[in-house]
Order: C-alpha cells, then sequence, then structure tokens
C-alpha cells in the first residue's frame, strides 16, 4: 500500500509539474508578443501597437543627455512613431518570469548614425493579459564602425540545428557542438548581425562539447542573452524565412538526425537562397544538414559544387555511435554529385562556393563565419 501511495503521489507530482512547464512556456511565449509589439510599433511607426502593449499608468525612464531622470507618459512616447521607423529594428534578449510579474530586455538599433539601446520592461499579469508597467532604456557603446554597422542593419542569420539529444535509437547522449555555436555567434554579433536559433522541435538545444576550462566557453556559459537563446530556440514553423540573409547549420553528432528530413527546414533554406539570394553554410557534421536540399529546378543544391564538412576518415567507423548514423555525410554529398574536400585533422578548412560556404570541424567555424559576413556585407 506504501509503495502504491508513493507511486501515485510521484504521479501527481510529475502532472503537475508538467502542467506548469507548459503553463510557463505558454506565459513567456504571452509576454514575448507584448515585448515584440512594442518593438513593432516602434520600427513601423504605429502608436496604437505601442500603446496597446503599456498598461494606461505606465512610466516610461528614458535616457536623454541633459536630464538624468526624464520619464515621459506612453501617450506622448507613442506620439514620437506617427511615421514609420525604416531606420529602426529590435529583437528580444531574454524574458524572466516571477509568478504575475516579468522582466524582460531588448536591444533596439537605430540609424542613421547607428546607435544601439538596451530597452528593459516590467511587466504584470492583468485579467486582460500582460502588459508592460515600465520600461526604462540606456544607450550602449557602437565600437564599430559607422559603415559597418549600417551595413548589418536589420540583416539577420539563422542558426539551424537538431533537437536529438541521443544517438539514433541508442541511448548513447549526444548534443549541439557548444564550440560551434560560440565561435560562429560571435562573429556575427561582433559584426553587427542578429542571431536565431531554430532546431528541429523547438525550446531548449541540447549541447555537448562544453569545456568549462575554456575562457571562451566560460564566458558564453554565463552570457544570459546567449543561453536565453539555446533555451528558447525557435521551431520551425515560427520561422518567417524572408527575415534572413543565411542560414547555417551547426555540427555536433545530433546534426546527423532530424534534420536533413524535415521539409520545413528545407523549405526555409531554399527560400533564403533562391528567393532572398543569401548563403547556405555548415559546419562540420552540420554539412548532414545539406544533403537532400533541391534547387527549384529539382538539382540537388550540392551537385557541382565544392563541399566540405566532417568526413569519414576523421570517424571512429567501428564506434556505436557511428552505427547509429543514418547515412555517411562524405558518401552522401558525393552521390548528389557534389565534390567533397576536407582539410587536415583539428585544423581549420573552409570552402566557398558562390553563396554555399563550408567547414571542414569545429576548428572551422570562426572562418566560415568570417566568410559569410564578408559575403552578406556586399548585398
Amino acid at each position: 500500500m506504501k509503495i502504491m501511495y508513493k507511486a501515485l503521489v510521484l504521479l501527481l507530482l510529475a502532472v503537475q509539474f508538467s502542467v506548469f512547464a507548459n503553463d510557463k512556456a505558454q506565459e513567456q511565449l504571452e509576454v514575448e508578443a507584448v515585448v515584440q509589439q512594442y518593438i513593432d510599433g516602434t520600427s513601423k511607426g504605429n502608436p496604437s501597437l505601442i500603446e496597446d502593449a503599456f498598461h494606461s499608468e505606465a512610466s516610461l525612464m528614458l535616457s536623454h543627455p541633459k536630464k538624468p531622470f526624464w520619464q515621459v507618459s506612453v501617450n506622448e512616447f507613442a506620439r514620437w512613431f506617427k511615421s514609420p521607423k525604416t531606420t529602426r529594428s529590435g529583437y528580444i534578449l531574454s524574458v524572466t518570469l516571477d509568478g504575475d510579474i516579468a522582466t524582460a530586455r531588448a536591444l533596439i538599433t537605430v540609424a542613421k548614425p547607428v546607435k544601439k539601446y538596451v530597452d528593459q520592461f516590467l511587466l504584470k499579469r492583468f485579467a486582460k493579459g500582460w502588459l508592460i508597467i515600465s520600461k526604462s532604456a540606456t544607450q550602449i557603446d557602437t565600437q564599430q564602425e559607422q559603415a559597418q554597422l549600417e551595413s548589418a542593419m536589420n540583416k539577420r542569420v539563422l542558426f539551424i540545428a537538431s533537437s536529438a539529444d541521443q544517438h539514433g535509437k541508442s541511448t548513447l547522449p549526444t548534443g549541439t557542438s557548444f564550440s560551434e555555436l560560440v565561435e560562429a555567434y560571435e562573429v556575427f554579433i561582433d559584426s553587427g548581425y542578429q542571431v536565431d536559433i531554430v532546431s528541429t522541435q523547438g525550446g531548449k538545444l541540447p549541447l555537448a562539447y562544453i569545456n568549462t576550462s575554456d575562457s571562451k566557453h566560460k564566458q558564453y556559459l554565463y552570457n544570459q542573452d546567449f543561453m536565453y537563446l539555446l533555451a528558447n530556440t525557435l521551431s520551425p514553423e515560427q520561422v518567417n524565412a524572408s527575415q534572413y540573409l543565411a542560414v547555417h547549420y551547426v555540427g555536433g553528432g545530433n546534426a546527423m538526425y532530424q534534420v536533413a528530413e524535415n521539409k520545413t527546414l528545407q523549405a526555409i533554406t531554399m527560400q533564403v537562397y533562391e528567393k532572398n539570394h543569401g548563403i547556405v553554410s555548415s559546419v562540420c557534421h552540420g554539412t548532414a544538414g545539406i544533403v537532400n536540399l533541391k534547387l527549384s529546378n529539382g538539382k540537388y543544391l550540392v551537385a557541382g559544387r565544392k563541399i566540405s564538412g566532417y568526413p569519414t576518415e576523421f570517424e571512429k567507423t567501428d564506434a556505436n555511435y557511428y552505427q547509429q548514423f543514418p547515412f555517411d555525410i562524405e558518401d552522401t554529398i558525393k552521390q548528389r554529385g557534389g565534390k567533397f574536400y576536407y582539410g587536415a585533422r583539428n585544423q581549420p578548412y573552409v570552402q566557398i562556393d558562390g553563396r554555399v560556404i563550408t567547414g571542414t570541424n569545429y576548428q572551422s567555424s570562426k572562418g566560415v563565419a568570417l566568410a559569410m559576413v564578408a559575403e552578406m556585407n556586399k548585398m
């Protein structure tokens, strides 16, 4: 009887936790929607969108060179955006929930000249839903050249990753390469680009190869904006492909699963490549994600192209993890008509073939990202 009672209690707790987790995820989406409404209202010049995102008695504390304490009303603030602000953009950095209150942060960029601000919001849940009750902003230094910042204005890169946390049908753990994430992310952010991440199932991204003794890994493990991205990846259905100039397939052992066969991700990538005239890129096992991509004429994207990725020579082909792989990257690229190239083990190697940019291993992540930035800056 005691065992049955304990099992029942554990089951009830599990159900309650599941409901709580789902409720919290929904609450977070609702908070993000309100903050995004504010961002859209200010960038599109729509005062009503701005006003509807705030409580009528909300206070805004803004930055002013001559006013250390500058408070304005919602109505006054909204009136500043009566016409479209095409030189203004923004995106959410993080959201934190605490019961019926929440805090959020957003990075806002305006031009010309380029200026960047961090907006911080305090929100509260009312009977009609979440509303912003307070907002403050501070300007941050922009150390990059103005021309570079203006070139990157409103330009976004989409990282594509897998949600798989096990190799195939085994219990062998796997995840997305942390090194490949941070190396590429740093290049894009430092160059003024926005980075979004989509995974095959959305939500928390499984991670692998984290080295807490590595200074860069440690830096990004404690970077709340970066870790928020990894904990709240987009699902494929949430992606608006028209917003991106490039897609970047990130590696790690889990890149072998769920990605290559995902039709929605394929459609997103090919819209970026063919309609947006953007870049398709991959690194290491991330190249597995591009093997099934087809152009509108029915031909494989990789056919006739120079492609790099993690080669068969570097794999432990007798290991349990490799036995779970649904295909071999090098062999499949060749079967699709591609020309497969790679560099020395543990050395960076980048292959550029028009708007298809690929790399051999995680050491190539930075080089691939730099090559992408150089190409995107021409667009």
